[in-house]
This record gives structure tokens, C-alpha cells and sequence, in this order.
């Protein structure tokens, strides 16, 4: 936030990798639905086998504290196309659409209205309506292909709401297969004589864990490690109103962490259904970058990667995502641009990398300036040198709450949060009085002791306080 003017100077110039290409380049931004930061090869992982993903992120730089500012995929997503927090925009399911006023500025009509040729396959994930909704009705006006904007793509494969991982049938091909099967079929319809911006938003690994039949015998000889957290010790300490909410261990419990966790038989079946679905989207990537490759167009086409939200996989006996913890809030990204001189491939950066951050990449690159009303940073000048004025904190918060009428076990605390480098604050809104959590996660990086009530932290305490009533003015302006 405190490069706002910066990043505008920056975008209104075209960005250039080296000096030998100046042709505006092609833009791909892969998307994974609750793909976690460290469900990847080299984020550490040593299970998971996602080669093409490793060798996009050695070609590229691999961004290893890169957060959602809404662990919900709706809002999610409209911050992704936007560059908006959810305060502003308002698009979740319980809370509205996206207004076509902001959509207007997305990524996507903005390049579109700027020469470029665009895509979009997979799921689409919210609508675009300018129609008042009822608070805390669940929305699903997203599952209707009429509320969405396909008309503003040149070419459009997108499907609204989840989607099937079969639509053809039992027989049929996996949809992460057709998705990428269409975005080979974009690269060689593309005319030559503009650039494109193909957006592909896979399903995958979203539940139901339903993955490819090629990969059901990948794991089959692995134990997949158990979180640290994921004991009753760890489940006892969370506020009461968590405990409550999730109801994991009542009797009349169906919530994410009974169906999927409960039992270690339970826990390794999903875990390995949940990688064999990465395993054929990391296959998907390597198709993509050959099917590039084959077209003469890898030498001029930016790769991004990134996941829409993680998701607790059992870590203090939860599941689900929405709470602000970093296992909710914390994805994968990977940034790979060919145009790059070899010395500036194959990094990793620590800074704080947003989902918010994609559109204001995706337009600098594009050569297009940043509307002011966006809130998100260009990465670009992280890839090429570094940026000793990128923001040291951020904000994100849960505006989603599944109420009784929708009949689930799952009620989510509103809440918002300061994430900074060290330390993390959260304070819920809908308690009262306000609750507050307070972590330091450099020597708990669980997150399993609230050191809000600590007087030692009163001082960290309060600063975070006041940041966060300012990141939440910020957030809504």
C-alpha cells in the first residue's frame, strides 16, 4: 500500500524483460482451486510430486509467503480479476455479486479493450449483477451461465458454479484433461497479429476429491504425514466460539473434519485423492508450456500460477477454510516470465504476495496503467531486483457466514486480520465483546498460543490494533 504512487508510475510504463523484445507479451494465469502453499514439490514438500510446477518455478521465481486476502474462493476470485479487497468489492455468496462497475476495470476487459485477445476456461466462480441480495442468504445466481460476463472474452470454455470433474460422463475425460485440451486449442486458433491473455481456472483439487483415474496409484505406497497440530490438545485451545461453530466432535457432527479427517484411514484416502488431483494439474502445466512451446510462443508468454485459498487438511482438528489462519490464507504462486535474463530466473522471494496483486501484474505487463481505485501491488519489480518499499503487512478478513437456514454444521466467525512478517493479529467482530488473537509466528508458527492477553506483547498488541482499523479504511476505500 505504500507503493500506490510507485506502482502507478511503474504501470503506465510497458514492462520490458530484456532488451531484445519489446513486443507486448502473452499473459497465461493458471488458477488452482484450495491448492494450499505447500502442496508443491518445491515449496519443501516431500511427498507431493508436481515436476512441471518445480520446473516452472526454476525457470520463474517461486514466491514463498504469497497470501489471499479472503480464504473463500467467490471473493477470492473477484479479487484476483480485480485487484480489490473483498470489503470493497462485495462479492461473496452470502453478501452479493460483483458490480459491473468494478468488473468493468478487471484484468480481462481492461486488456481486452487494449488490443488484447482473451480466454477464459474452467470455473468462473461468481457472478456479475447490479441486483440488491439479501444478507446472509446464500447466493447462487454464480450457478446460472446468464450472470456471467462470457460475452467479454473472445473466446469463452467457462462453466458457472462448481462444475463436474466428469461432464462427459463416467467414460469421459477428466475435466482438468478437456480444460487443458481447450487452452492447447486457444493457443493455436490465436491470431498472430495480437497478443492474448488466456485465464484457466482449474476445479481442481476441490472437493469432491475426485482425480483422474490415471494417477489412483500414485501414493499408493506412502504414508502422508500428519499435521503437528492435529490432536485434541490443539482443537481445546481454539476460542469456544471456533469450537462450537465446527462442532467436530459432536455427535451429530458432518462437518469437513469428521467426513474427511476423522480417521487415519479417512485422513490418508483424502490426502492422496487431494495430490493425485495436483498430480494431473501439474501434468496440465507441462502440456501448456510444450503446447507453447510447439506454437513458437514460449519465448514471449508470461506464466502465472497461483491458488485461490488453501484449506485446513486437520491442523487443530479442523477442516474447511474461511478462518484466517495460514493454512486458509497462504497458496502457492509462481511467476515465470521468458523475457527474464538467466541471473533473475529460478528465485525465490519472502516478500508478502497477494492474490490482490495479480490484475496490477497482469496490466503492467500488458503496458496499461493500474486504475487508482485498485488496491494490489506489481509484482515485476520484486522479479527484477527487488523492491525495498513493498509493504511489510496486509489485511485480509472473512465476511462469510453460512447461517442456520442453509441447514450446515459450518458457521464462520467474521473476522479481520493484520498479517505482518513476524506477527499476526485477529480480532473477531462478531463476538462480543470483540475477540483478539495475537500470534507471533517466528517462534509459533502453528499458531497455537493467543498471546493477546500477554502484557510482555501489549505494546505489538496495540500497534496491530490500530493498523488494522487502518488497513480497514484502506480496504474499503
Amino acid at each position: 500500500m505504500r507503493r500506490a504512487a510507485a506502482s502507478m508510475t511503474a504501470a503506465a510504463m510497458p514492462f520490458c524483460g530484456c532488451s531484445r523484445d519489446r513486443k507486448r507479451p502473452n499473459i497465461v494465469f493458471i488458477l488452482t482451486d484450495d491448492q494450499r502453499w505447500d502442496a508443491l514439490g518445491a515449496a519443501g514438500n516431500a511427498v507431493i510430486q508436481t515436476p512441471q510446477l518445480d520446473r516452472l518455478a526454476a525457470d520463474g521465481c517461486l514466491f514463498r509467503n504469497a497470501f489471499v486476502t479472503t480464504a473463500i474462493c467467490m471473493a477470492s476470485r473477484a479479487s484476483i480479476f480485480t485487484g480489490l479487497y473483498e470489503r470493497k468489492h462485495g462479492c461473496n455468496f452470502n453478501t452479493g455479486d460483483l458490480k459491473p462497475a468494478f468488473w468493468d476495470k478487471s484484468y480481462p476487459v481492461l486488456l481486452r479493450r487494449a488490443g488484447y485477445f482473451t480466454g477464459f476456461i474452467g470455473k468462473f466462480g461468481f457472478a456479475v449483477m447490479d441486483v440488491p441480495r439479501e444478507r446472509n442468504i446464500i447466493n447462487r445466481a454464480w450457478n446460472d451461465i446468464n450472470n456471467i460476463p462470457h460475452g467479454d472474452f473472445d473466446v469463452w470454455h467457462g462453466f458457472p458454479g462448481q462444475g463436474r470433474y466428469f461432464p462427459e460422463g463416467p467414460e469421459g475425460r477428466h475435466l482438468t484433461r478437456i480444460m487443458t485440451d481447450q487452452a492447447i486449442g486457444f493457443f493455436k486458433s490465436a491470431p498472430r497479429d495480437k497478443p492474448f491473455c488466456l485465464s484457466v481456472s482449474f476445479k481442481a483439487p476441490h472437493a469432491p476429491y475426485t482425480p483422474d483415474p490415471e494417477y489412483k496409484d500414485m501414493y499408493s505406497d506412502v504414508d502422508i504425514p500428519v499435521p503437528q497440530t492435529s490432536k485434541r490438545e490443539y482443537f481445546n485451545r481454539l476460542p469456544k466460539f471456533i469450537r462450537d461453530s465446527h462442532a467436530h466432535l459432536g455427535v451429530k457432527d458432518n462437518g469437513y473434519w469428521q467426513r474427511r479427517y476423522s480417521t487415519p484411514e479417512k485422513y490418508q484416502q483424502t490426502m492422496k485423492k487431494y495430490y493425485q488431483l495436483i498430480a494431473g494439474v501439474d501434468a496440465a502445466v507441462g502440456r501448456i508450456r510444450e503446447a507453447l512451446k510447439e506454437q513458437n510462443l514460449d519465448d514471449n508468454t508470461v506464466i502465472i500460477f497461483m491458488g485461490d485459498n488453501g484449506e485446513f487438511e486437520s491442523e487443530h482438528l479442523l477442516g474447511g477454510k474461511a478462518l484466517l489462519r495460514e493454512e486458509s490464507i497462504r497458496v502457492p504462486l509462481i511467476v515465470y516470465d521468458p523475457r527474464l535474463p538467466d541471473q533473475q530466473r529460478g528465485g525465490k522471494r519472502d516478500e508478502l504476495a497477494l492474490n490482490i496483486d495479480i490484475a496490477p501484474t497482469i496490466l503492467s505487463l500488458a503496458g496499461l496503467p493500474v486504475p487508482a481505485s485498485v488496491h494490489g501491488l506489481d509484482m515485476m519489480s520484486l522479479l527484477t531486483g527487488g523492491d525495498d518499499t513493498w509493504r511489510d503487512d496486509f489485511f485480509c478478513e472473512n465476511n462469510f457466514m453460512l447461517d442456520h437456514r442453509n441447514k450446515s454444521p459450518q458457521i464462520y466467525p467474521m473476522c479481520e486480520c493484520v498479517r505482518a512478517e513476524r506477527f499476526k493479529y485477529i480480532r473477531y467482530t462478531d463476538q462480543r465483546p470483540v475477540y483478539e488473537e495475537l500470534f507471533d509466528l517466528q517462534l509459533d508458527p502453528h499458531e497455537t498460543n493467543n498471546l493477546a492477553e500477554d502484557e510482555q506483547y501489549r505494546l505489538t498488541l496495540n500497534k496491530l490494533r490500530e493498523r488494522c482499523d487502518e488497513l480497514v479504511s484502506i480496504a474499503g476505500n
